[in-house]
C-alpha cells in the first residue's frame, strides 16, 4: 500500500502534516493501494491468476516450475562427478545387434502325384494301407469319412479333405467315355 499526503490550501509551502495546522487549511490524504491479480508464467508466458494470499506464483504449473529449475541448475549438475549424478565426459557408445533372416523358397513345377505318393505306407493302427477295390468299398470308405469329420484328429484337415472331395466329385461328374466291354 502506498500513501501520499498532500497539503492543499494557503500557506502550503512545504510544511509537514506534523506541523501545527492553521485554521482554514485543508489537509488531503490520498491512499493508493495496489493488489496483484495476475502475472505471466515465467516459463511459457501464459497468465497465472493470484488469489491475494501467500507468495504470488511464478509458474502456471508444477511441470513448468520443474522445467525452469532443471534449466537453471543444469550446468551445476553437469559439473558434478558421475558418481554423484553428473554428466560423463566419455563418448556415448552403443551396442547394436543386427539379425538378418533370409527365406528362400524353391518353386517346383506341379506334377500330378501318383496314388503311392499320396497314401501312407501304413494306417495309424499299424495295418498295411490299401485302397478300396470296388465301388461298394469306396462307398463304405466315404461313409466312414463322413462319420469321422467330427473327430478331433481330422478337424485340422477338414478343409484339405473338402477340397480333395470336390475335385473327386468334379472328376466323377466329368464326361468320361465308358470303357469298352471286351467280353463280346
Amino acid at each position: 500500500m502506498i500513501s501520499f499526503v498532500t497539503k492543499v490550501g494557503p500557506g502550503s509551502s512545504g510544511t509537514r502534516l506534523q506541523d501545527a495546522a492553521e485554521p482554514g487549511e485543508i489537509h488531503e490524504t490520498t491512499t493508493v493501494s495496489e493488489q496483484l491479480l495476475e502475472r505471466t508464467c515465467a516459463w511459457c508466458g501464459e497468465p497465472v491468476a493470484y488469489s491475494g494470499r501467500g507468495r504470488p506464483p511464478r509458474y502456471c504449473s508444477p511441470v513448468h516450475r520443474r522445467r525452469a529449475w532443471e534449466v537453471r541448475t543444469a550446468p551445476a549438475r553437469a559439473e558434478r562427478p558421475v558418481s554423484e549424478g553428473g554428466k560423463t565426459r566419455e563418448p556415448i557408445r552403443e551396442v547394436i545387434e543386427r539379425t538378418e533372416t533370409v527365406v528362400r523358397t524353391v518353386v517346383r513345377p506341379a506334377t500330378a502325384p501318383s496314388l503311392t505318393q499320396l497314401r501312407p505306407a501304413r494306417r495309424l493302427s499299424g495295418q498295411p494301407y490299401t485302397l478300396p477295390e470296388d465301388a461298394v468299398e469306396w462307398i463304405e470308405a466315404l461313409a466312414a469319412l463322413r462319420r469321422e469329420v467330427t473327430n478331433p484328429k481330422v478337424h485340422p484337415f477338414r478343409e484339405h479333405i473338402a477340397r480333395a472331395c470336390e475335385k473327386t466329385l468334379q472328376a466323377l461328374r466329368a464326361d468320361v467315355p465308358e470303357p469298352a466291354d471286351n467280353g463280346d
